[in-house]
């Protein structure tokens, strides 16, 4: 058995012990090969084939094919009227389900110049920042799961369930939800709402506290995601990025404060950043945005009006002739819907743009020269819905 350090021999592989050699630097001798990581779905965040070319077991290139779970939402649109794409919307990206929703039904009340009541605008910002809440969670359960710490799945989909429970009880879903309507909402919220809402916001200060000390103070954690996968301003501009893919590398924008929708230019929050754009600041940027819904969350809660939900519906809605363009901010970043009208009651075209395609497509540039359990990791805090691309 061989006991004698290394160190004791020389490094030109001639004078080792026998059996024995050492690995060629990387450009000599080096051999390449390919590997599909997916289309199955651990780790990929969905149904996404990525093809990986490395050396050893450094990545050299990455290379995303999407399509494996193409269902067509955009073109089946052309055949359904507003109200009944409504329902495909919230399966584009299952964990926005409520912000999708609430963009498709803004652009037609852009077209038919239809207002919210106020009792509705602020239904439709406190479902909307609980959705990022119940996303986030998820996230972070799953992050920690993708690199190995199994607990903090268990520990993100506690709280998370108290977020589910609220949206059962409004529209009878969890996750696929259906509850937006042009002019405000489909039913009102029930007497329990504001009172979860409050139960809510009295235990998740603290979680989050305990959910940074488990995984975001981990010695392990911070050495798989400090300095890995850096995406310069410069590069996450060019490609699209959004959300906090595109706050993690120190440029703030956010729909909600840049291009104010419904009402949140009536409320008081932060827009949390990155400053070197790796791995840790795209988690950190999220925990902060964990926080800052909360922030709006109690500032609505303390104020939630009274008075009708929904303004007047109408049996059919009918666009007129022109093209309609609404943006949001998803827990992903910008989603925006753009319809084309014949003045039918349905779309004779409509496109998503979806933040999820431009995340993605950024893969390759943060994962190059890293290790393929470094993709993994990098993939994770990119944050991927894969439906969401596959439309």
């Amino acid at each position: 058995m061989i006991t004698e350090s290394f160190s004791e021999y020389s490094l030109d592989g001639n004078t080792l012990p026998e059996g024995f050699k050492l690995p060629p630097p990387d450009d000599e001798e080096a051999e390449e090969f390919f590997v599909n990581i997916g289309p199955q779905h651990p780790s990929t965040h969905g149904v996404l084939r990525v093809v990986v070319r490395l050396n050893g077991e450094t990545v050299v290139e990455v290379v995303p094919h999407l399509g494996y779970i193409h269902r067509s939402i955009e073109k089946m649109a052309e055949n359904q009227t507003y109200v009944q794409n409504i329902h495909l919307s919230d399966r584009l990206d299952y964990l926005s389900a409520f912000s999708n929703n609430l963009c498709l039904c803004m652009a037609v009340e852009q077209a038919l110049d239809i207002g919210v009541p106020e009792r509705g605008e602020y239904i439709r910002l406190m479902i909307c920042e609980l959705q990022r809440l119940q996303s986030h969670l998820l996230w972070w359960g799953v992050l920690g799961m993708d690199m190995g710490a199994f607990t903090t799945f268990f520990y993100g989909f506690r709280e998370r369930e108290l977020i589910n429970d609220i949206f059962e009880e409004l529209c009878g879903a969890r996750l696929t939800v259906n509850y937006f309507r042009p002019g405000g909402s489909s039913v009102d919220v029930p007497d329990t709402f504001i009172p979860r809402v409050k139960h809510l916001l009295k235990i998740m200060p603290k979680v989050l506290d305990e959910y940074s000390n488990l995984l975001n103070k981990n010695i392990i954690f911070l050495e798989r995601t400090k300095d890995i996968g850096i995406l310069s301003p410069e590069k996450a501009l060019s490609y699209g990025c959004t959300g906090a893919v595109l706050r993690g590398s120190g440029i703030s924008y956010d729909v909600r404060k840049h291009d104010p929708y419904s009402i949140y230019d009536q409320f008081d929050f932060d827009i949390p950043l990155g400053s070197t754009g790796d791995s840790y600041d795209r988690c950190q940027v999220r925990m902060e945005e964990m926080a800052q819904s909360l922030r709006i969350l109690e500032q609505a809660a303390a104020r939630f009006p009274g008075g009708p939900h929904r303004s007047q519906p109408q049996q059919n809605y009918k666009l007129p002739k022109g093209s309609y363009y609404s943006q949001v901010e998803t827990p992903r970043g910008l989603l925006g819907v753009y319809i084309v009208s014949d003045g039918g009651t349905k779309p004779y075209r409509l496109k998503y743009r979806s933040p999820n395609f431009s995340n993605l497509s950024v893969l390759n540039e943060l994962a190059a020269g890293h290790k393929v359990a470094d993709l993994i990791t990098i993939m994770s805090t990119l944050d991927l819905v894969i439906p969401d691309i596959d439309r």
